[in-house]
């Protein structure tokens, strides 16, 4: 191999294991690989011109993964900028929020992170950490003087909280005062987001022009064709939706091209470390995609598969669930929500499941010999069980 060649893949490799060490968090590891990559001009300016290909440097990756120690190294040793962007506008206060690291997001923001920069599309963490339902964040964003009403290209940090079926994030907001005008639960419904409509139902207040105020009657009302059936029979009360809905018409559309572009960059990119084994990594870009286009159940499928190669059940199980409402009639939702249990050794739910999935499509074979194989393994697992007591 030439020297060159072998040179920029060695170097490579360097980058790769200081962006890893970041993750990880083990501050040891970490700032001797820092030291390796110090090439004359300063530690500091080293640590913060390493980035991968989407623009995210050692900080975004230690924010992400909620290791405190390594940010308050780049912040209190090097004095690295706390809002730093990446490819996307975000910030490591962004990838925080959005993995629910509380402590992290509330280090920062003590220690120069600005709660009010928005990502390329709009949002902030106040947007993040509603759609993750994290109370402990939103009051201490809101204690900042962050704007409760804050707007993104996927709505306020209410529509946010409601999309992602966080029914205690939106009480919470509710109670501090954000603006309902646009009613969260519309929104939920025209996405076809029957776990946010479900969630929302009982803290939100009968819309005159919906004239059954149930889950299938907002559900149905919201469908465009439903909506223009029941025009004509309501005519004569001059009930008009534009007019007398407090929904603007910019939020009935679901999602914007521009967040449909940038949540499909998500996934190529989540599609990319998902081909390198970088499960972690895909983790991240398709939560990106979730987060900017809720209505894809193809990224809640993604997830749920990566999170089975991590091992965990829970996660995988709660994406394919979310996949499932998004696509109730996709065998693969079905397939996801089965590997799932199986992991979780609920292998006669995990049979339901696959059976679901066989059931929409005969011939699928993944499914049929997984349906046969979760019945053997319930036979075997339960057997056990009886023989053991």
């Amino acid at each position: 191999m030439a020297p060159d060649v072998s040179d920029a893949l060695a170097e490579r490799q360097k980058v790769h294991n200081f962006l890893n060490a970041a993750r990880s968090g083990n501050l040891d590891i970490f700032t001797k690989l820092a030291a390796q990559l110090d090439n004359g001009k300063g530690l500091a300016k080293a640590v913060a011109d390493v980035k991968d290909a989407n623009d995210r440097g050692a900080f975004h990756f230690a924010a992400r993964e909620g290791k405190t120690e390594v940010c308050k190294y780049l912040l209190e040793e090097l004095k690295l900028d706390a809002n730093v962007k990446d490819g996307d506008g975000e910030t490591p206060l962004l990838h925080a929020a959005r993995q629910g690291h509380t402590a992290t997001a509330k280090y920062l923001l003590e220690h120069g992170a600005d709660a009010t920069i928005p990502s390329d599309l709009g949002s902030t963490a106040l947007h993040q950490s509603a759609g993750m339902g994290d109370i402990e964040l939103l009051k201490f964003l809101l204690s900042k003087g962050v704007d409760v009403d804050s707007q993104s290209d996927a709505g306020t940090p209410l529509i946010w909280a409601a999309g992602h079926a966080q029914k205690e994030a939106v009480e919470f907001l509710l109670e501090h005062h954000a603006d309902d005008g646009q009613k969260p639960i519309q929104v939920a419904a025209l996405r076809g987001n029957r776990m946010a409509v479900e969630v929302l139902l009982p803290v939100t207040s009968p819309i005159d022009s919906v004239s059954e105020w149930t889950v299938e009657g907002i559900l149905e009302y919201m469908n465009p064709e439903t909506s223009k059936q029941q025009e004509p029979a309501n005519s004569s009360q001059e009930v008009n939706v534009e007019k007398d809905s407090n929904l603007p018409r910019q939020d009935l559309a679901a999602v914007t091209p521009e967040a449909k572009k940038k949540a499909g960059e998500a996934k190529s990119r989540g599609d990319e470390a998902f081909r390198r084994e970088d499960f972690l990594l895909a983790v991240d870009a398709y939560t990106q995609a979730i987060d900017l286009d809720p209505t894809d159940a193809t990224f809640l499928s993604n997830r749920s598969l990566c999170w089975i190669r991590l091992g965990q059940a829970g996660q995988a199980l709660a994406d394919a669930k979310a996949c499932r409402l998004l696509r109730p009639n996709w065998p693969k939702a079905c397939y996801r929500e089965g590997a799932a249990l199986r992991l979780l050794q609920r292998f006669d739910e995990a049979a339901n499941a696959f059976y679901e999935g066989v059931q929409l499509e005969p011939e699928n074979k993944e499914l049929v010999n997984a349906f046969r194989e979760a019945v053997e393994a319930g036979k075997k697992f339960y057997g056990a069980d009886q023989t053991k007591s």
